[in-house]
């Protein structure tokens, strides 16, 4: 007599049982949907590291964002994030030249590299890479915090052949910066560049190099190996890379003066201030365009990247 009412039980547990699976179901693409929503707002987000200097050239680290006016093309844009940034995560490219040329001061520039990698990276934040470069690219030691593992890559380096320094820098921003998940809080991406600047058999060309550069939003570095102290074209390579990425070329002459300039790399990566907006040009058409940011106090100079590619569809 009271199996219908085993019966009505069970097919209630099986509707309910069916209806909760049913609600898992449905509910799964409207949470997926939220991170996808987030994602699209960071790709308009367009952001912006800077370095601000005073008329002695020494940096000024207390501005506040109404200091600074940002344009677009020419255009006002409103600045919605601003920070002085000393402590954004890094992703570093050390890109070390081993061609012919650098033989003679190649073991005092791997030193002066390591010595500027231990000052700077911050296990379980920053990370960093190692590539040469002479007939070919060579990724020697892709990302990692480990000093020991970036300092056995680098002293392994031996110098001989010709130079390749845009496929290294087309390399490197493709293949190790390009791809790399949006972050949340934003990486700063830079690569430091040794060499003397004289490409002599890159199939890539030095504008392709630096577009590349600029898609992966990457800040160029550089200190040259030219220690003839006489002008040479890889001076104008060099200062072409760095300027058009925000960043920054050193000459030095002496091998002090080359420790010097690691030492002030690793102060201004950690005395920048970072802002963000959203273009008022909504348009996805893949275009570079041009950014220009304005200190309104008045002697100061700001040192950033001159533009960004828009979005593609």
């Amino acid at each position: 007599m009271k199996r219908p009412s085993v019966v009505l039980f069970v097919l209630c547990v099986l509707v309910g049982s069916l209806a909760a699976q049913e609600t898992v179901r449905t509910s799964g693409p409207a949470t997926t949907q939220v991170p996808t929503d987030k994602i699209k707002v960071r790709v308009d987000l367009v952001n912006v590291l800077m370095t601000v200097t005073n008329k002695r050239n020494r940096l000024e680290t207390n501005l506040a964002q109404d200091d600074f006016r940002v344009l677009e093309d020419d255009k006002p844009q409103t600045i919605r994030y601003f920070s002085r940034e000393t402590n954004l995560p890094l992703r570093i490219g050390v890109l070390i030249d081993t061609s012919s040329s650098v033989r003679d001061r190649l073991r005092f520039e791997q030193e002066a590299a390591i010595d500027f990698l231990r000052t700077t990276l911050r296990p379980g934040k920053d990370s960093a890479f190692v590539v040469s470069f002479d007939v070919q690219t060579q990724m020697v030691q892709d990302y990692t915090d480990d000093l020991v593992k970036l300092s056995e890559a680098i002293r392994g380096l031996l110098a001989g052949g010709v130079t390749t320094l845009f496929d290294a820098i087309y390399f490197s921003c493709r293949e190790k910066m390009l791809d790399f998940p949006a972050p949340t809080p934003y990486f700063r991406r830079v690569l430091i560049i040794i060499s003397d600047g004289q490409d002599t058999q890159s199939e890539r060309t030095r504008e392709e190099a630096l577009a590349m550069a600029q898609h992966a939003e990457v800040t160029i570095y550089a200190i040259s190996t030219n220690a003839m102290g006489l002008p040479a074209h890889g001076d104008k390579v060099l200062r072409r890379l760095t300027e058009q990425t925000g960043g920054r070329a050193f000459f030095p002459f002496k091998d002090s003066e080359t420790v010097a300039n690691f030492r002030e790399i690793a102060h201004e990566l950690r005395s920048q201030y970072s802002l963000a907006y959203v273009s008022t040009n909504q348009a996805h058409d893949g275009t570079f365009r041009t950014i220009t940011i304005e200190p309104l106090p008045k002697g100061l100079q700001v040192r950033a990247k001159p533009g960004y590619f828009a979005p593609s569809e």
